[in-house]
């Protein structure tokens, strides 16, 4: 199975790619995992009011009437898969939540190092996001159960040639969850104040802070953009609709594999503390 985890400057690659496979005719299946831009546009248009579809998100929803790398991405499959003879499948997922240094998009991980920083420097952990976010219901989608759809579509005879959404199963309202997580760390929580307080700009001169916590705690990354996407989390968590998927199609074809949200973090979490990641 090749899997094409799919970002903007990755699209000559992906096209280069096949083509070579294609010679030798060896691919059984491919999965491409793009995200809910499918739906809500791509980051130049993210999310913005002649944009926002229905919720919860479906499989079928139409395409956007607007250009969108994910839609190139998906027909250049198509049309390899149509050339070569390969199976295929596309995965959907939402906020994925796991390790991983160096990940350009990773909520997870920048809220761990946020709280952190909260904790040490005694300040309230600020809630960045809109109203919409805060009191809405929301789903994310955990690395592992993420894996786990991939090997089952590829494995599945019914699952081929087909795009699914892929969350954790459960939802949440971030109104419940941020003093869940302010809690495990030991920080203030400060919930949604009528403001949208933007992370990228609260934590804009916090690069010397946590080098000197990486440096007190004996931590292996002691460069917060490592680690942090502040910009990210700000798209996500300052969206003006709720935001979940629905998981029927994919159920319906016996794909029952389940996370628990608020378990998920904790799991992250705990990673990250192992891996010296975070104090």
């Amino acid at each position: 199975m090749l899997i094409i985890t799919s970002r903007k400057w990755f699209d000559s690659c992906q096209v280069n790619l096949l083509e070579v496979l294609a010679l030798n005719r060896s691919v059984q299946h491919v999965a491409l995992v793009t995200g809910l831009k499918h739906y809500l546009g791509p980051f130049e248009a993210y999310a913005q009011a002649g944009f926002l579809p229905e919720t919860p998100l479906r499989e079928e929803h139409p395409r956007l009437d607007i250009e969108n790398f994910y839609y190139a991405q998906e027909d250049e499959v198509y049309t390899a898969a149509e050339r070569d003879g390969f199976t295929w499948s596309i995965h959907r997922p939402h906020t994925v939540i796991g390790q991983a240094v160096g990940n350009a998009m990773n909520l997870g991980t920048t809220l761990a190092v946020y709280a952190s920083i909260c904790k040490e420097t005694d300040r309230p952990f600020i809630f960045p996001g809109s109203a919409a976010q805060w009191n809405g219901l929301s789903d994310v989608t955990d690395a592992r159960i993420l894996a786990a759809q991939l090997i089952w579509a590829s494995t599945t005879d019914a699952a081929r040639n087909q795009a699914f959404n892929i969350v954790n199963g459960d939802v949440f309202r971030w109104s419940r969850l941020w003093s869940r997580i302010a809690a495990y760390f030991g920080v203030e929580s400060a919930g949604f104040d009528g403001t949208i307080h933007p992370l990228e700009r609260t934590m804009a001169d916090d690069a010397p802070v946590w080098r000197e916590i990486a440096q007190k705690y004996h931590l292996k990354e002691p460069a917060l953009n490592r680690l942090a996407s502040p910009w990210h989390t700000d798209l996500d968590l300052g969206r003006p609709i709720e935001v979940m998927t629905d998981m029927s199609k994919s159920r319906k074809l016996g794909f029952t594999v389940y996370q628990d949200t608020e378990d998920g973090f904790y799991d992250l979490f705990k990673q990250l503390r192992e891996a010296r990641l975070i104090p």
